[in-house]
C-alpha cells in the first residue's frame, strides 16, 4: 500500500502531534507499507482556506497513492480540496481547533465539520477526541481510537527509587511543552505562588508566543518567584529525560489537550501529573490516584495539588508508583500502528470495491 502522509510544516517539528505522526510513519514502513511525506506550507487560517482554490495543491495531492493519511491540523487547506480528489482519505485527529478557541469556535466548527465530511475514515488519539469528532457528524463506525505509546524514553525506575526521590526537598515541579497561552504556564505560575511551601518550578519548552512568554516572566517577577522558577527553553531528549528523572511532579494545566502524550512520558518516570480536565488527559489521569485533573485556568486547584504533595510525601510516592503502573499499561506503537493500518486497509478495500 502506498500512503501519502499530509502534514503542515515540517514533520520533524517538536510537538506531541508530530511525534505521533513520525512514530506512526516509522511503524507503517516497518510493516512493509510505502509512506511518502507531503509537507504543506504552514499557513495562517485565512491563507489556509485560500489554498482550497489552488490547482497546484491539488496536483501535489494527486499521485499514485492508495490512500492519503492527513494530519487534521492541515484542515484549513483541505476542507474543500479533498472533495476534488479521487484518492480515499483518512484523517489523524489529535484535537480539533474548535475545542480550544471560544471566540472563533463557530468558524472552526463549520470548517472542521466540512473537512471531516470529506474524509473516509478518522484516527482518533483518545475517546474524548472521538466523541468530539462524532459530535460533528462522523459515523463512529468510520473511526478508530489509536492512542500514542508515550515510550520515547521508556526508563527503568523501581518503586524504591520513586519512594526515595519523593523524600527529597523541596518539591520540584516540571512543565514540558511549547510555551503558548493554550498550555497554561501562567496558571501554573499563579498556582505555585498561591501554594504553601517553597516548591520550585522548571519550565521546559520552546517559546512560541514571545509576548506570552514575556508576560510569564513578568508574572514570576511580580510574585517574587525569580529564585524558584527556571525557564530552560527547548532542550534535547537526553536533557529532557534527566529533567523527568530529577523532578517530583509534572504540571501542564492546559486549556485543552487532545491527548497529552507528555503526561504519559512523565508517568514513565513515576511522575504524577497535574493535567487539564478538558480533553483527552482524562484517558490517562485518574484524579487523586496517579495525578490531579484541573479545570482550565483553575489556579486554586493547581495550588492545592502542589500544596498537597509538598506536605504529604507518602502520598507523593504512592501516586508516583501508580503513575508508573499506568504508563506500563499503555499500548506500544506497534499496536497503535496495527489499529491504524486496519482502518487504512478497510478504506482502500471499500474504495476498490
Amino acid at each position: 500500500m502506498k500512503i501519502g502522509l499530509v502534514v503542515y510544516g515540517e514533520l520533524d517539528t517538536q510537538s506531541g502531534g508530530f511525534h505521533y505522526d513520525r512514530q506512526l510513519m516509522a511503524e507503517l514502513r516497518a510493516a512493509g507499507e510505502t509512506v511518502e511525506v507531503i509537507e504543506l506550507p504552514w499557513r495562517s487560517y485565512p491563507r489556509g482556506l485560500l489554498d482550497n482554490v489552488s490547482r497546484r495543491l491539488r496536483r501535489r495531492l494527486t499521485g499514485d497513492y492508495d490512500v492519503l493519511l492527513q494530519d487534521e491540523l492541515a484542515h484549513p487547506s483541505l476542507a474543500w480540496t479533498n472533495q476534488r480528489l479521487s484518492t480515499p482519505i483518512v484523517s489523524i485527529v489529535h484535537h480539533l481547533r474548535a475545542s480550544e478557541n471560544r471566540r472563533l469556535r463557530p468558524l472552526y466548527r463549520a470548517v472542521e465539520r466540512r473537512y471531516l465530511r470529506s474524509v473516509d475514515g478518522v484516527v482518533c488519539n483518545s475517546s474524548v477526541t472521538r466523541d468530539v469528532v462524532t459530535d460533528l457528524g462522523v459515523d463512529a463506525e468510520r473511526t478508530v481510537i489509536a492512542p500514542p505509546a508515550g515510550d520515547r524514553f521508556d526508563p527503568v525506575i523501581a518503586d524504591e527509587q520513586i519512594d526515595e526521590r519523593a523524600r527529597e526537598e523541596p518539591l520540584r515541579v516540571l512543565f514540558v511543552g511549547n510555551i503558548t497561552p493554550r498550555k497554561g504556564v501562567d496558571t501554573l505560575i499563579d498556582g505555585l505562588a498561591a501554594a504553601d511551601g517553597d516548591a520550585e518550578l522548571t519550565v521546559v519548552g520552546t517559546p512560541v508566543d514571545e509576548r506570552y512568554v514575556s508576560g510569564c516572566h513578568d508574572r514570576v517577577a511580580g510574585h517574587g518567584l525569580s529564585e524558584r522558577v527556571t525557564f530552560t527553553g527547548g532542550i534535547d531528549d537526553a536533557s529532557l529525560a534527566a529533567a523527568f528523572r530529577e523532578h517530583h511532579l509534572l504540571a501542564v494545566p492546559s486549556q485543552y489537550e487532545g491527548y497529552g502524550i507528555v503526561y504519559l512520558e512523565g508517568m514513565g518516570f513515576g511522575l504524577p501529573a497535574v493535567a487539564s480536565r478538558a480533553g483527552g488527559a482524562t484517558d490517562i489521569v485518574t484524579d487523586g490516584e496517579n495525578g490531579f485533573l484541573v479545570d482550565p485556568g483553575d489556579v486554586a486547584a493547581v495550588a492545592d495539588a502542589i500544596t498537597t504533595l509538598a506536605a504529604d510525601r507518602d502520598r507523593l510516592a504512592t501516586m508516583g508508583q501508580a503513575a508508573r503502573e499506568r504508563y506500563e499499561t499503555q499500548p506500544d506503537w506497534t499496536e497503535t500502528a496495527a489499529t491504524v493500518r486496519g482502518l487504512l486497509d478497510s478504506v482502500v478495500a471499500a474504495d476498490s470495491g
